[in-house]
This record gives C-alpha cells, sequence and structure tokens, in this order.
C-alpha cells in the first residue's frame, strides 16, 4: 500500500475547507491552497470554528483538535503545495474545464507517485485523467456537504485506475472516518445521478404549481424520511452546481436528465443558494463564495 503523509486539498470554497479539516483530523500534514488570500484566510477561520464545534459536542479531545489545527497549513502557490504532497485533492467548481486545466498542471508539478484525486460529483475521472502522464494514479474522491457531518466518502474508479490507488483512498477515508463505498465510474456515479433527478424533478413539480416549495420538502422528509427536502438541499449544493451536473447528464445519459427550465431559469437570475443570499428559499445573510 502506498503510504501517505502529507495531504494538499486545491480550492478553499465550502468543499475544500472541510475536506482539508478532516484530512488534519485524520493525522495527515495538510496544505490547504487557494489563489485568494481572503479565501484562506476565510477557511482557516472556519476550520478553527469546526474544530471547536467537535471538541464541543465530544466528537474529539481538545488536545486533538489543536493538533489537527496546527497541521493545516494554508497556501496561495499550488506549485508549493503540489510539491511537497503525496496526495492531492482538486476541490475547485464543477467545471471539465476547469478541472482539466487544474489536473495538467498538477500533473507537471507533483511527484511521478503522487495520487491526484478530484472532488467532483458527477464528471468523468477518465477524461480528467487523460490529461496526466500517470492514469493509474488519479481517483474520485467524491465528498459530501457539509464534510465534518456527512459520513459517506464515494471512490470512484476510472478506466486505467489501479488498486493499489483505491486502496491508499480507501485508507485515507478510513482515518477520516468516512464510510466508503468504491464504484466504477459512471456519469453522476451512484449518489449524484439519483439526487439530481429527485431534484429536477421536484422544480418541474414547482414549475407546474403542484405544491410549494416548502410543501415539497416537507413531504419527502416526512414522508420519505429524507434529512433535508430536495429545495433544501440544492440551496445548500448551489444551483448553479446542480445545473451543472444536470447538463452533463443529459448530455451522456439522455434526455431524462433534461434540466426544468425553471433551475435554469433561477441560475440565470442568479438565485444560486445560501451563498448567493437567495435560492428557493430567501436568506438573511448570503454567504460570500470563496474563488478556487
Amino acid at each position: 500500500m502506498l503510504t501517505l503523509r502529507t495531504i494538499a486539498v486545491c480550492g478553499a470554497g465550502i468543499m475544500g475547507r472541510g475536506i482539508a479539516c478532516a484530512a488534519a483530523l485524520g493525522g495527515y500534514r495538510t496544505l490547504l491552497q487557494d489563489v485568494s488570500p481572503a479565501a484562506l484566510q476565510k477557511a482557516q477561520e472556519e476550520v478553527r470554528a469546526n474544530l471547536d464545534k467537535a471538541v464541543e459536542i465530544g466528537k474529539v479531545s481538545p488536545n486533538d483538535a489543536d493538533a489537527a489545527f496546527h497541521r493545516t497549513e494554508c497556501v496561495t502557490s499550488i506549485a508549493e503545495a503540489a510539491g511537497e504532497s503525496d496526495l492531492v485533492i482538486e476541490a475547485v467548481p464543477e467545471e471539465l474545464k476547469l478541472k482539466v486545466e487544474i489536473f495538467a498542471e498538477l500533473d507537471r508539478l507533483t511527484r511521478p507517485e503522487t495520487v491526484l484525486a478530484s472532488n467532483t460529483s458527477s464528471l468523468s475521472i477518465t477524461e480528467i485523467a487523460s490529461v496526466t502522464r500517470r492514469a493509474p494514479r488519479c481517483i474520485g474522491m467524491h465528498f459530501f456537504n457539509p464534510v465534518q457531518k456527512m459520513k459517506l466518502l464515494e471512490i470512484v474508479k476510472a478506466l486505467e485506475t489501479d488498486d493499489t490507488t483505491v486502496e491508499a483512498a480507501v485508507e485515507v477515508g478510513r482515518r477520516m472516518k468516512k464510510e466508503t463505498i468504491v464504484i466504477k465510474e459512471s456519469p453522476g456515479f451512484i449518489t449524484s445521478r439519483i439526487n439530481a433527478m429527485i431534484g429536477n424533478e421536484a422544480f418541474y413539480m414547482l414549475q407546474e404549481g403542484i405544491a410549494s416549495a416548502e410543501d415539497i420538502d416537507k413531504a419527502l422528509k416526512l414522508g420519505l424520511n429524507h434529512p433535508m427536502g430536495p429545495f433544501e438541499l440544492v440551496d445548500l449544493v448551489g444551483l448553479d452546481t446542480r445545473l451543472h451536473i444536470l447538463e452533463y447528464l443529459h448530455q451522456s445519459l439522455g434526455e431524462k436528465y433534461r434540466p426544468c427550465p425553471l433551475l435554469t431559469q433561477y441560475v440565470k437570475a442568479g438565485r444560486l443558494g445560501r451563498k448567493a443570499g437567495r435560492g428557493v428559499y430567501e436568506y438573511a445573510k448570503p454567504e460570500t463564495p470563496a474563488k478556487a
């Protein structure tokens, strides 16, 4: 098995800072990279807050929380982060062109044995890995938002991913205290493929005036025992992210994934969810999106 000691996370947005916190708690030296100093400052504050909350609820000891915080370093240079790491997890926005560019750069900057992982929730790891010279060392590691609360880690094996890389990703998940599943690459994997269908259908129901957003959410929570309604969830994830996923699934899997026109309209109106202060619902205080 590969021995991984240092993990870099590229992108200090909501997902990146959550992954970095989990990596540090798992005992890894963790480099959180972003081109924006403001994003890194916000990420550092949130990592500290999440660790303090974990202490408060008895999930970790104060000493372990302090040790995890001191294992986390924030850097603006992707070369610095990549060059020192055994595993790099890309956590930039869900855009194939951007992820491909990041992987090409990481392939150039890292040692040949370094594992490259993408946190994509739906895109092809095989296609992303094709721009590198290390396809066997490329893998998908799909974390869920919020990372500190969600137990699942979806590990996605691309066409050429080797077993050693899969084993290393599973071990990282174990040390992060995640439940892991290993799947063969397919558009949308398991969770995004099913979730996108549910969320899209909910938008069609809203568009048709079948029920209010509140009642649709209430129906799935109380009738199907979902922890969140589809509109609560899409506001948390981001309507733009959900639209990107549906567009990719529509292109890959056909007509049943065509995005609902109302969802597209909301995104064009800037109603992107909690990060924008409004999505399906209105929020009192917008969250400033962190740049990756």
